[in-house]
């Protein structure tokens, strides 16, 4: 019954563009999600693939550590406040805040500053965009209709990941033209300002209070507010045991791509050499992102179709089985055309379950709590990465080669499914 709903509220996607607060609120996901990739690649061109650093697998973990932990401190905060202030105005002051950020990184890199320093400016600068990814989440249904939010949320997050991945490429690219030293990578990362300052641009175009939130379930005193986002996001979420399990199948993906990532980048720099037209290196790492890129369109494409005509259950465990299934066949072998493969399936499997978890979070989770769950659910993902990239630091082998690991992977997904199943037994009940 559930799909057959869903089909019938389905509209064509130009009439969702049709609606000017839907656009805005795209134009500033993009500007955003594209400085967010040319940032973090420019950072991680500079420190980890830089002739004149080093990186071994504990300085790569250290380097995820810093992309990743701020979405896991501030997602409370994030949350609380977004669920309080007029998340408008957040938009506009994360995204400048950022910018100024962004400089600031920027001349520690021109200047030779050392890899812990940068990744503690990193560390701030993904803090303060930690608000813009939950803001923009959490205002999406104030700009489309509620029938039509699954549709346009996978229309939104699709297209701002591949953005993210084109900022990515972009900073490839400007490496290539500026250099890949110190002075090269400074120039680089300091072109995600652009993202930043359209962003705010994009943002400060709403009507005050247009994006929510209509009612403040809060505190007065704002920092008990702060504190209390994580409990009162746990029980929101509590009380919607579809977004339960499907947070229980996002930390099986996410952990699984924590050691993924990890085990690509020391391949890409120490263990694969030129495969034909693939290149390792850094520029094996962008043609990973573009794969990344076209299974998060296509994943986009096809979520929506998939849940109407299956279900979301058997969408979510469908897609856990087939990463299992492509991390056993192209995995295993280790090579850079089979690991290309790999990278599609994982990233594209994810990212079909993430859409359906973030819609039923959208539909399921009232707005006075949305906010929060977001941050919830991004602190318990991203920690879950950060705790898995450390774990496999301390095995892998410094070029990346571990089958063990790989087996690992697909032991976690087969515990994802068994937990899936579980957990969505209290939606039936």
């Amino acid at each position: 019954m559930t799909a057959v709903v869903e089909d019938k509220h389905r509209v064509p996607v130009r009439l969702l563009l049709a609606r000017r607060d839907f656009r805005r609120l795209l134009y500033c996901r993009f500007s955003s999600q594209w400085g967010d990739g040319l940032f973090q690649t420019g950072l991680a061109g500079a420190v980890l693939f830089n002739p004149e650093r080093g990186a071994d697998p504990l300085t790569i973990a250290t380097g995820f550590t810093a992309l990743l932990l701020p979405y896991s401190v501030v997602g409370p905060f994030a949350g609380a406040l977004l669920d309080r202030w007029d998340r408008r105005r957040v938009l506009v002051g994360a995204n400048l805040l950022r910018g100024v950020l962004v400089v600031t990184a920027t001349v520690g890199l021109l200047s030779g500053a050392n890899s812990n320093l940068l990744f503690l400016l990193s560390l701030f600068v993904l803090g303060v965009t930690r608000f813009t990814g939950s803001g923009l989440s959490a205002a999406l249904p104030h700009v489309v209709p509620g029938q039509n939010i699954i549709q346009a949320n996978s229309f939104a997050v699709t297209l701002g990941s591949i953005m993210a991945v084109v900022g990515g490429g972009c900073a490839i690219g400007l490496r290539k033209l500026f250099g890949e030293g110190d002075t090269g990578s400074g120039i680089t990362t300091s072109f995600a300002v652009i993202g930043c300052v359209l962003a705010a641009f994009f943002a400060i175009r709403f009507a005050r209070g247009r994006l929510g939130p209509d009612e403040v379930d809060e505190p007065a005193a704002t920092m008990l507010a702060v504190a209390r986002g994580l409990i009162d996001g746990g029980r929101a979420a509590w009380r919607a045991p579809r977004v339960v399990a499907g947070l229980v199948a996002l930390i099986a993906h996410r952990a699984s791509t924590g050691v993924a990532l990890l085990m690509a980048v020391l391949l890409m720099r120490y263990y694969f050499h030129d495969y034909g037209p693939l290149k390792a290196g850094l520029a094996g790492l962008g043609e990973i992102a573009a794969v990344v890129g076209v299974a998060i369109f296509i994943a986009g494409v096809i979520t929506p179709r998939l849940v109407t005509r299956f279900g979301q259950n058997r969408v979510i465990v469908a897609s856990l089985l087939v990463v299992a299934a492509a991390m056993l066949g192209l995995g295993l072998p280790m090579t850079l055309p089979s690991v290309l493969g790999a990278a599609f399936l994982l990233f594209g499997g994810s990212q079909v379950t993430k859409l359906c978890v973030d819609a039923t979070i959208q539909t399921d989770v009232g707005d006075e709590s949305r906010g929060r769950v977001f941050a919830l659910y991004d602190t318990l993902l991203n920690i879950t990465q950060v705790a898995a990239i450390a774990l496999a630091a301390t095995v892998v082998p410094d070029n990346g080669h571990s089958p063990g690991l790989i087996i690992g992977i697909v032991v976690i997904y087969l515990l994802g499914i068994v937990g899936y199943l579980l957990a969505i037994r209290r939606v039936r009940a």
